[in-house]
């Protein structure tokens, strides 16, 4: 079975206090929610981040945003955003079409974020080129599977 993803992201704001001068200062946090609508995705990030959160937080910002494949890994620390070309040969006119994706790649580097990226692309069938990666600010991810799974834990 093929999933569907919807990825949201989303800002949340708070005050913490800065450990240099024990000033309350606001900060903002990016995550990115798997949820079927804008409301699920609050909803979601809400339930995951609460437990983290001393005080106050709002949800200051969401947005849809389109994420082809996600490779993640545990000793990544960083996520970097991959811009993907992939080659495709237009029969009719005998042309290379290059069709952008978008990707989302765990790692502890952009080197490590570019050797990830190739090696999970060692299975595809079709031609791509890298166009760019760039370091994002998404702390952490949350899949629609992951709410799944715990799910089915709770039943048994």
């Amino acid at each position: 079975m093929v999933t569907m993803h919807n990825w949201f992201e989303c800002k949340i704001q708070y005050e913490k206090i800065s450990p240099d001068d024990g000033k309350q200062k606001k900060k903002t946090d990016t995550f990115l929610v798997d949820a079927l609508s804008f409301t699920e995705a609050e909803a979601r990030l809400i339930q995951e981040v609460s437990p983290y959160m001393s005080g106050e937080f709002t949800v200051a910002n969401i947005k849809r945003t389109r994420v082809y494949e996600l490779f993640d890994s545990p000793t990544g620390d960083r996520w970097y955003r991959a811009k993907v070309l992939f080659i495709i040969l237009d029969q009719e006119k005998g042309t290379e079409k290059r069709v952008p994706s978008t990707m989302l790649v765990q790692a502890s580097d952009i080197q490590e974020a570019l050797t990830r990226l190739n090696e999970g692309m060692k299975g595809t069938m079709s031609d791509y080129e890298i166009a760019m990666i760039t370091d994002t600010p998404i702390l952490d991810v949350y899949p629609y599977a992951a709410i799944a799974e715990e799910s089915v834990e709770e039943a048994s």
